[in-house]
């Protein structure tokens, strides 16, 4: 069992560079695919070595939801357990209309009115000064 301080110091892609870059340019219904193809222990390993870059963070939460608990806990330790309640918890959150994301919402208020400027102030202060 590999503890997450053995993960961070032997960091490195467990699957080829250009598996991780199809899964990174991959859609929601061909990610699934790919994944399938890398056995469960190296699929929670490329969940917890993307999970560390912020860049695949979502991609990471994917992968892990294709993973058990018990993968996800023996190569990552406590980030893994951390890894697989959000990989469950964005699966009850996401809906299969939207892909995952938030909806874009707009404003239906008018916009603000500012008030004219006064000028009155600037011609004051320009006649007491003498040029």
């Amino acid at each position: 069992m590999f503890s997450s301080r053995d993960a961070f110091e032997s960091d490195f892609c467990p699957v080829r560079d250009e598996l991780l870059g199809e899964m990174y340019r991959a859609n929601a219904s061909g990610l699934p695919r790919l994944v399938e193809t890398v056995t469960p222990e190296v699929r929670a390993m490329l969940a917890l070595f993307c999970y560390r870059r912020s860049h695949l963070h979502s991609l990471a939460v994917a992968i892990a939801g294709s993973c058990n608990e018990r993968d996800l806990i023996e190569s990552g330790g406590r980030v893994g357990s951390t890894l697989y309640a959000l990989a469950r918890e964005g699966a009850a959150k996401s809906s299969p209309s939207s892909g995952g994301r938030k909806p874009i919402t707009l404003s239906t208020k008018p916009l603000s009115v500012l008030a004219p400027l006064d000028d009155e102030i600037d011609d004051e202060i320009s006649e007491a000064v003498p040029a």
